[in-house]
């Protein structure tokens, strides 16, 4: 993958490592996980993403783990100091008892010291186990004015599933300018000659404070702010078949999380059991929602914006 990304024999060699260390992590310290890996931005921006996840006893100092030397396993403890070395943007969310979760993000090029990552927006899209391609999809457009968030979730799974998503968030760029409940419509009357989709559409508006929402089917949307949870509302029916009412609700916002996601997540979930989420990168509160919430019977996608 990296050398699909334009990365070169040194850089693709530094991604290898990463892989390495992220993986022995699991096996050593997390009782097995699951490694994700895909691409991120685009052009020099863009590069390799790699996510570690595990449900194992949770780092209790993150600090500290980083150092060279810092062992629980008997190992020469270079593991996490070398992924940050050789990374240009490291995340790491752990709990005692709940697991550990580490994004890496590389680029070609050597990476500079203490690299940052401002972006505001993250996703993990997994197909079901099984598939080779995934049935859901995702797209973000961003305007002075706003910025709009789509999740859209293929009817069952499979190519047909991901015909339909990858529709849905081609008509959704094709026509971003436009309300939320208007896009929407744009959506349904396109995917009428696919198998259809249960689709999401977030439109985040500083100046007027407020989120406008706008849901169609089995399909997810919450704010997460000042430690409560609140679930937006999505009317019944498939986008590009049957869909009885589109209507847009608005919900109060100023700062926290927007987190949308699909049918292959459990709906029934919160935050408390993960002190200090909101703080970490979006990506990786994708990725820790994925790990513990994924159905494992469906594609999953989980999309977050951080404000």
């Amino acid at each position: 993958m990296a050398i699909r990304q334009g990365f070169g024999e040194v850089d693709s060699g530094r991604v290898a490592l990463v892989a390495t260390e992220l993986a022995t992590n699991l096996v050593k310290h997390g009782n097995g996980g699951e490694m994700l890996v895909g691409a991120f931005g685009e052009g020099r921006e863009g590069g390799i993403e790699l996510i570690a996840l595990d449900k194992g006893r949770g780092i209790p100092n993150i600090a500290a783990s980083l150092a060279d030397g810092f062992s629980t396993a008997g190992t020469a403890g270079k593991g996490l100091g070398a992924v940050v070395r050789q990374s240009h943007f490291v995340d790491i969310a752990s709990w005692p008892g709940a697991g550990t979760a580490v994004l890496a993000r590389l680029k070609p090029g050597q990476p500079p010291p203490a690299s940052t990552d401002n972006d505001r927006v993250g996703a993990v899209s997994v197909p079901k186990p099984g598939e080779d391609v995934c049935g859901d999809s995702w797209g973000v457009s961003v305007s002075p004015e706003a910025t709009t968030m789509l999740v859209a979730d293929g009817l069952g799974h499979g190519p047909d599933a991901a015909e339909a998503a990858v529709e849905a968030v081609r008509l959704f760029h094709r026509f971003s300018g436009h309300r939320t409940p208007t896009l929407l419509d744009y959506i349904h009357g396109g995917l009428r000659a696919t198998r259809g989709a249960a689709v999401s559409i977030a439109r985040i508006e500083p100046a007027a404070a407020k989120v406008m929402f706008a849901g169609v089917g089995n399909v997810a949307g919450a704010i997460a702010s000042g430690g409560e949870l609140k679930r937006m509302v999505s009317m019944p029916g498939t986008a590009g078949h049957n869909v009885r009412k589109i209507q847009a609700f608005d919900y109060p916002f100023t700062s926290g999380l927007i987190i949308l996601h699909s049918d292959g997540i459990a709906s029934s979930w919160t935050l408390d059991r993960y002190p200090n989420l909101a703080a970490r990168h979006p990506t990786l509160i994708a990725a820790v929602l994925y790990r513990d919430l994924t159905r494992h019977r469906d594609d999953a996608t989980v999309l977050v914006a951080k404000w």
